[in-house]
C-alpha cells in the first residue's frame, strides 16, 4: 500500500510539473510555427518482459512531461504502472527521469530520442536505465498523437549479461502543449 501512495504522489507531482511547463509557453491562436517549450503526455504501451528464460506480455500506462532547455534538448519525467496482462494486480510502479532531443520541433511531425534513469518499485525498488524514440504528430496546435518505443533495462552484470531484463513497450498516446 505504501508503494501505491508513493506512486499516486509521484503521478500528481508529474501532472503539476507538466501543467506548469505547458503554462509557461503560451502561444496565441494563429501563431503556428512558434516554438513550444513544454509538453505533457499520457500513454498506453502493450509490450513484454524479455529475460533469459522468460517472456511475459505486459500493459504499461502512465504520463509525464518534458521541458525544452535549449533548441531541441529537453529534460522530463514520467510515472506509470507496468503489469502482466494475465494479472493486473501484480504490477510495478515505474518512474523515470530522462534527457531528450527533439528534431524538427516546429513541424507537424516531430521525431525524438530519449534516455535516462528509471526506478521500478513494489515492495522494494530496482534501478534501471531506459532509452527509446518516437514521434509526436501534432494534429492540432496543442494536441498530438505520440508514438514511441521504450526499453527499460535492468542488468545485474553489464559485462556478461547475466540477469539482463528488458521491459519493452510500443507506446501510443496523446501529447499536449
Amino acid at each position: 500500500m505504501r508503494s501505491f501512495k508513493r506512486f499516486t504522489l509521484t503521478a500528481a507531482l508529474l501532472l503539476l510539473v507538466s501543467a506548469r511547463a505547458n503554462a509557461e509557453s503560451p502561444v496565441p491562436a494563429g501563431n503556428e510555427g512558434v516554438e513550444h517549450r513544454g509538453q505533457g503526455y499520457v500513454f498506453f504501451a502493450p509490450g513484454g518482459i524479455l529475460a533469459e528464460e522468460t517472456q511475459v506480455g505486459t500493459a504499461h500506462f502512465g504520463g509525464g512531461g518534458e521541458f525544452l532547455l535549449y533548441k531541441g534538448i529537453g529534460i522530463g519525467s514520467e510515472a506509470g504502472y507496468l503489469t502482466p496482462w494475465r494479472n493486473f494486480s501484480n504490477g510495478i510502479g515505474l518512474v523515470s527521469v530522462n534527457g531528450s532531443y527533439h528534431f524538427l520541433r516546429n513541424g507537424k511531425v516531430s521525431p525524438f530520442v530519449t534516455a535516462g534513469y528509471s526506478v521500478a518499485f513494489r515492495s522494494g525498488h530496482v534501478n534501471l536505465v531506459n532509452f527509446g524514440g518516437g514521434i509526436n504528430w501534432w494534429v492540432r496546435e496543442r494536441i498530438g498523437i505520440r508514438l514511441e518505443v521504450r526499453d527499460n533495462m535492468y542488468s545485474e552484470s553489464p559485462f556478461d549479461g547475466t540477469h539482463r531484463i528488458h521491459y519493452l513497450g510500443g507506446r501510443i498516446g496523446l501529447s499536449f502543449r
